[in-house]
């Protein structure tokens, strides 16, 4: 039986993940591990709470002596290393809270790994999920991240993530630790807190908000379905390759402000708007500092070597995201309103 601890498994992409494994994998116990900040939410874990395989575990990876404590009492097989401040502009207004979390809590978890794994490290994981942020920014459009790209980050955010794809890297080659690494484009879909692009836009066109747009909206992203991303790393971490790198993009290249007319367009449709009426809300705001203006995945190494490929393409993968926050207006309204933190006390606390 194996137990597998998958941190920040009640935020966005990890509770996909979460989702995933508990399902497709009954004889696995999977723990959620997550501290429950800002964007941490466990009403995304709902509909698998019940389930005799999950266990939720809140506790801060930052806390190096409970995480120990928690490789003491259960003897993890794996760890999904998931959590992480993940906000570019919040890491410019306070960046000592992401190295905090993102190089000192996932040091902390490779610590734990390698003192409860020593002397028995076969068939045990270590992966470590980041981001295509690490690599810097591109300018000729013909041009693509590879998993040889040199980093270059640029914000507080890229830079602290880079940071700790380089300690995995060196727990493995110093102390043997069996670690893989995956860098992702941007992820959309169910269940993600309205401070990102789409999200956001979501929520500000029912409420006949402002739509901030950095710049003039030409920054471009890749963007990948998130339950494509959870089979990406399911594929992983079962069948990647022990200290390898694998990059996971989408190949949906998208401008910021053609993406939001396009949401603006499906949004009037589905609120029954005249044609027009969303894109009238569009507020250019002065660019964000550091804003890299292209990234763009090649996850042809994936594909190739592991065999996994997104499954949607983008705009069923957006008419599906959009239909979800229409039909879950409570868990957006909560999360806007911050209702969705009384979830734990309700559920959780004193167990």
């Amino acid at each position: 039986m194996k137990k597998l601890v998958i941190t920040g498994g009640a935020g966005f992409i990890g509770s996909h993940v979460v989702r995933l494994f508990v399902n497709k994998y009954p004889d696995y116990q999977i723990y959620n591990l997550d501290a429950l900040t800002y964007a941490g939410n466990l009403a995304n874990n709902e509909d698998v709470a019940s389930a005799p395989n999950y266990h939720f575990i809140k506790a801060d990876i930052t806390d190096a002596e409970h995480i120990d404590a928690l490789f003491a009492e259960h003897q993890f097989d794996g760890v999904l290393h998931l959590a992480a401040e993940s906000h570019v502009d919040r890491s410019i207004t306070d960046p000592l809270a992401f190295v905090r979390t993102n190089v000192i809590g996932t040091v902390n978890l490779l610590q734990a790994a390698k003192k409860h794994w020593a002397g028995k490290m076969e068939g045990k994981r270590f992966y470590h999920i980041s981001t295509d942020e690490v690599y810097g920014e591109l300018h000729d459009p013909k041009e693509f991240f590879l998993e040889t790209t040199s980093y270059d980050p640029r914000s507080p955010y890229s830079a602290s993530k880079a940071s700790s794809d380089h300690f995995v890297r060196a727990y493995h080659e110093t102390y043997g630790l069996p670690t893989v690494i995956t860098n992702c484009s941007n992820n959309y879909g169910p269940n993600h807190f309205p401070e990102k692009l789409i999200p956001l836009m979501i929520h500000n066109i029912i409420h006949h908000k402002p739509l901030p747009v950095y710049g003039k909206g030409e920054n471009v992203r890749d963007w990948l379905f998130v339950i494509d991303h959870a089979r990406a790393i399911d594929t992983v971490f079962h069948d990647g390759k022990i200290g390898e790198t694998y990059n996971i993009g989408g190949f949906n290249e998208w401008k910021n402000i053609d993406l939001v007319h396009l949401l603006c367009k499906i949004m009037d449709e589905k609120l029954g708007r005249p044609a027009g009426t969303s894109v009238q809300l569009i507020t250019y705001v002065t660019d964000r500092a550091g804003h890299d203006l292209r990234y763009a995945i090649d996850a042809n190494k994936i594909m190739k070597e592991l065999g996994w490929e997104p499954s949607l393409q983008f705009a069923e993968g957006l008419e599906k995201t959009v239909n979800w926050y229409l039909e879950n207006e409570k868990w957006l309204n909560d999360v806007t309103s911050g209702d969705y933190q009384k979830y734990y006390e309700k559920n959780y606390a004193g167990r």
